[in-house]
């Protein structure tokens, strides 16, 4: 049975990744592109928000509001940590896994677990400063390791990199990342 989830989040991954080259989703990478600065006006934002604000984020928020999390993901009394995977990343996955955008959008609890792995619901954000090494229990209830490297490797044994920290949020806080997190 485990097996068998583990293909089909593979085949909804690829599909998604597969429907978003289709549709031209991969942009080229220039400086338009890139991950927000921190900014006064984003710490006004909440996470949701900031990923709106951001077209890189464009997969991820469409992923949020097909998994109906976008109401919850804007609680203001939360302390959310995200690590908000970019299209190119989402893309990534979906060639990884064999699955579509829309199968993997369709399964909403499937969608839902692996944005669930995405997020820590703390006392307190999670900065750069505070990440040390080891394991860290995301809000799916999946662990997520940080190596002493300081990537993050999921369930999986797949590694991936931070490659933009601390935006603020008004909830929280935003690390971008370049690979999508599957559990298992």
């Amino acid at each position: 049975m485990k097996l068998t989830k583990i293909a089909t989040i593979g085949t909804l991954v690829l599909s998604i990744a597969g429907l978003s080259a289709c549709n031209n989703m991969m942009p080229s990478k220039t400086a338009a592109m890139k991950a927000p600065m921190h900014s006064q006006s984003m710490a006004k934002m909440n996470v949701v928000q900031v990923a709106q604000s951001n077209p890189d984020f464009s997969l991820l928020v469409e992923a949020v509001v097909a998994a109906d999390l976008a109401g919850a993901l804007s609680n203001p009394n939360a302390n959310y940590t995200i690590f908000a995977p970019t299209n190119a990343a989402f893309v990534q996955v979906l060639q990884e896994t064999g699955m579509s955008k829309a199968q993997l959008f369709a399964n909403k609890s499937l969608l839902t677990k692996i944005l669930g792995y995405h997020v820590i619901n703390g006392a307190a954000p999670v900065y750069a400063k505070d990440v040390k090494p080891g394991n860290i229990t995301m809000f799916s209830k999946d662990t997520l390791m940080v190596t002493n490297q300081g990537k993050l490797m999921d369930e999986n044994g797949r590694t991936t990199n931070i490659i933009k920290t601390d935006i603020a949020a008004n909830n929280g806080v935003v690390h971008v990342i370049d690979r999508v997190l599957l559990p298992k």
